[in-house]
């Protein structure tokens, strides 16, 4: 892989990394519409599979998601690129902030300013789950469209863990590709 492509990667997570308020959901709108619809360098089925991966590992998904995504794009030196532009901006402004903690904490223009980043942040939430959603929809495959609405259901109305939706989520892929496989081989 080119110095090229792994500055690119690093300027580019280092930008999102700075920029990008609201926590790790913010980030993947952003980290698609740059390596998807601006660079093209992974279509939007290989992002959905890249977030899904880092949605599962963990840590924080800005930082999970920017490492399947160098990883995918450069091996090992893309993910040490990506994760040191996905680190340093978090790491150098929490270190300012937290000397400035108890000024902040009671300033009436902060607060008013952190709270209106949290409807912007609302938004940014609200489009990642749409952009998702719409690609399982558009696959039209009952298992999946089920499975979405088994997770939004399970974790919104029976406000079961996150933990236990991805776990069972990954254990029905697991299932549906043990079952894909054999049903393949027996028709070999």
């Amino acid at each position: 892989m080119d110095g090229k492509v792994l500055r690119k990667l690093f300027f580019s997570t280092l930008y999102l990394s700075t920029f990008t308020f609201g926590g790790g959901y913010v980030i993947v709108t952003l980290l698609k519409k740059k390596f998807v619809d601006e660079l093209n360098w992974i279509n939007e089925e290989e992002m959905m599979d890249l977030v899904a991966i880092a949605q599962s590992a963990p840590g924080a998904i800005a930082v999970n998601g920017a490492v399947v995504v160098g990883y995918k794009l450069a091996g090992l030196p893309g993910v040490l690129c990506a994760i040191l532009g996905a680190v340093i901006p978090p790491f150098f402004i929490l270190t300012t902030l937290s000397f400035f903690y108890d000024v902040f904490k009671e300033n009436r223009m902060i607060q008013a300013l952190l709270n209106g980043m949290k409807a912007g942040v609302g938004a940014v939430i609200l489009s990642v789950v749409y952009d998702m959603g719409k690609g399982v929809v558009e696959e039209k495959k009952p298992l999946l469209l089920l499975m979405m609405a088994g997770a939004f259901i399970a974790s919104y109305y029976f406000r079961v863990n996150v933990i236990y939706v991805i776990l069972c989520a990954a254990l029905i892929g697991i299932i549906g590709v043990f079952f894909n496989k054999h049903r393949k081989e027996a028709y070999k």
